[in-house]
């Protein structure tokens, strides 16, 4: 059987999936693209987030890419100027809570942005300048937690505004602007 793989860049305000069954409205993948039946995500982004999803007809693709072997990098726009205190906090794992538990996040690779990364606008503003200064780091885990990076961030200090995902393996969001996608055949991970 031939699989079908693609890349996405899914916009704020998305759901990670095709189906809702709650009553209120949401904006689902299905609505992003002609997918074929059997269809599914690999992995999950919330609502509130953005950046690159893969998705997949082949189930044994979808345990690859969410195996600890395969890395997911995020640039996070936090609150505040970052400092390397709190990057260094984040490499060498931090406390979050998870399943009304506490949980220390496995070592990872974290460093500060120097140069503002370029997303196009986001569905909903952030918020502006009078608010105080922003800075992005970038966190690459390898585990993937409930919100995991959003609480890995405010446990140091600096809460996320903005989170992108960039990279899933040697698959990177490059260009790829916010719902669109392009169809591959198959994930150099």
């Amino acid at each position: 059987m031939t699989h079908s793989h693609f890349i996405l860049h899914k916009p704020y305000g998305s759901l990670s999936q095709f189906i809702y069954e709650l009553k209120r409205k949401k904006k689902l993948l299905g609505e992003l693209h002609n997918f074929p039946q059997g269809t599914m995500a690999i992995g999950r982004i919330d609502e509130d987030s953005e950046g690159l999803l893969l998705l997949t007809t082949d189930g044994k693709m979808s345990e690859i890419v969410r195996s600890k072997k395969v890395d997911k990098e995020y640039y996070a726009q936090v609150d505040g100027i970052i400092t390397q205190e709190a990057i260094e906090k984040m490499k060498n794992g931090v406390e979050i809570g998870f399943n009304g538990t506490k949980y220390i996040t496995k070592p990872c690779e974290s460093f500060i942005i120097k140069e503002i990364p370029v997303f196009g606008a986001r569905g909903k503003k952030i918020r502006d300048e009078r608010h105080g200064p922003t800075s992005w780091a970038s966190i690459t885990v390898n585990e993937g937690k409930f919100r995991q990076v959003r609480k890995m961030t405010a446990a140091v200090g600096f809460p996320t505004l903005r989170l992108v995902r960039v990279r899933i393996g040697n698959v990177h969001l490059n260009d790829l602007q916010a719902g669109e996608v392009k169809e591959v055949i198959n994930f150099e991970l």
